[in-house]
């Protein structure tokens, strides 16, 4: 089968075409043909060489595909081929055909489109496990999303509104702005033209957010907390804007009760993992089929064009997610 694989660690022209072996499902695994292949930004990560795969999954890129079932292990029930899914991987989705852990597969409702539905299980499974899990995200909450007009912002302002939230968000310019209040944005914010913290404060008489959703990292979070209420929760899940060390106020956090978390998604255990794609697929999977949460999918591009699927994501061009077509 075909696979883009990464030459030799550096830029979007690293990664090429390959022959690769076909996929063996183990007993608990599934044989996903490929319909899609969501790009994200650790894939970016991983071509340039800062973020290998985990040991023992495909050392090319892509975490997320859509697709149908073409073969399943001796241990796996409830699935048969030609049925309509989309996983959550470790790695290896730039291909045409894939293994996966049963455990990590979501069915694809019909109102879905196949190929869409390849930019939700990372963004999905990333946002809700953050919300829901260090972001202890209730109804009736405020919530403010950074980069609302990203792969994982975008779905994560669809999941706050959901829950019942009132959901603040991020984006650069009108246009992108009017978009993420679509998808369920409350306050949105020029981040090339405003100040986050002022806009937040004004629009919550002083009070603040719940809890912030940041993609940034470090040198944005004194700024989070400053927009972050009494008892607040950030969950840093991103480095945007670098990786340098960030000084917390340790006086203010302890007088405002507030909470600083940070997790990956990629690196965890396959139980772990499998929980969180059970948890979605219970908590969120539903609001597919009443249109609460939908797939915002900004460019379909031919697995042989992965290059420029990486070079768009660098520049920001895209609303949403990039998507690899084999």
């Amino acid at each position: 089968m075909l696979a883009v694989t990464v030459r030799s660690p550096g830029g979007p022209e690293q990664l090429v075409v390959t022959e690769v072996p076909d996929p063996v499902a183990g007993p608990d695994e599934v044989v996903v043909e490929v319909a899609a292949a969501g790009v994200n930004r650790a894939d970016l990560l991983q071509r340039a060489g800062h973020y290998p795969s985990p040991p023992g999954s495909p050392s090319w890129p892509g975490l997320e595909v859509s697709g149908t079932v073409a073969r399943a292990g001796r241990d796996v029930h409830g699935l048969a081929v030609g049925d309509r899914v989309c996983a959550l991987l470790a790695g290896g989705g730039y291909a045409e055909r894939v293994a996966v852990p049963a455990a990590q597969l979501l069915p694809v409702p019909d109102e879905v489109d196949l190929v869409d539905a390849a930019g939700l299980p990372e963004a999905v499974c990333t946002a809700w496990s953050n919300l829901a899990g260090p972001g202890r995200l209730t109804a009736g909450e405020r919530v403010l999303v950074h980069g609302g007009s990203g792969g994982v912002g975008s779905v994560a302002v669809q999941l706050a509104a959901a829950a019942g939230c009132w959901v603040a968000t991020t984006a650069g310019g009108p246009d992108r702005g009017a978009r993420c209040r679509e998808l369920g944005a409350d306050l949105v914010v020029d981040h090339r033209a405003e100040d986050f913290v002022e806009r937040v404060l004004a629009a919550t008489d002083g009070d603040g957010v719940d809890v912030v959703l940041d993609v940034l990292g470090g040198p944005a979070l004194d700024r989070n907390l400053a927009a972050l209420a009494v008892d607040g929760r950030v969950v840093v899940i991103g480095l945007l804007e670098g990786r340098e060390p960030a000084t917390l106020d340790l006086d203010r956090l302890m007088r405002r009760r507030q909470t600083v978390a940070a997790t990956t998604l990629r690196g965890r255990p396959a139980a772990q993992k499998a929980a969180i794609v059970a948890q979605v697929a219970e908590q969120v999977w539903p609001w597919l089929s009443d249109g609460r949460l939908r797939p915002v999918v900004g460019a379909r591009l031919p697995l042989a064009d992965a290059a420029d699927a990486h070079r768009a994501m660098a520049a920001g061009e895209v609303f949403g997610k990039v998507l690899l077509v084999p």
